[in-house]
């Protein structure tokens, strides 16, 4: 059976024209405990995560993963790569603050084998 975050990852991101409000409270909750695996919203305004690694190399490769992603999806995290771990970032900038694609593009993410 699929978990609810397989089922986010299935989706496409669909760019955010602006003139929307940025999703809050139940909202909110609702889609970070579909997209479950320790990511965390924070103040409302962004989700992140940090993935951990046996090294640098296994780091870059994964950074790069999750660029190749962004560019297909049109979407693009902050990514903070660092000797054995990668923070990623997300939030729709035109906004300031989170939509559902964010947290479709964490799923995505999250998926990267």
């Amino acid at each position: 059976m699929e978990d609810s975050c397989s089922i986010l990852a299935k989706k496409d991101c669909i760019p955010c024209k602006g003139g929307v409000p940025p999703l809050k409270g139940a909202e909110l909750e609702g889609l970070v405990q579909q997209l479950g695996h320790g990511w965390e919203v924070v103040k409302e305004h962004h989700v992140e995560k940090t993935f951990t690694f046996p090294d640098f190399l296994t780091a870059l490769d994964f950074t790069n993963k999750v660029g190749a992603i962004a560019e297909q999806e049109g979407h693009h995290p902050d990514i903070h790569l660092a000797w054995g771990k990668v923070r990623v970032v997300i939030w729709t900038h035109k906004i300031n603050g989170l939509t559902e694609s964010d947290f479709v593009l964490a799923a995505k993410v999250e998926s990267i084998p």
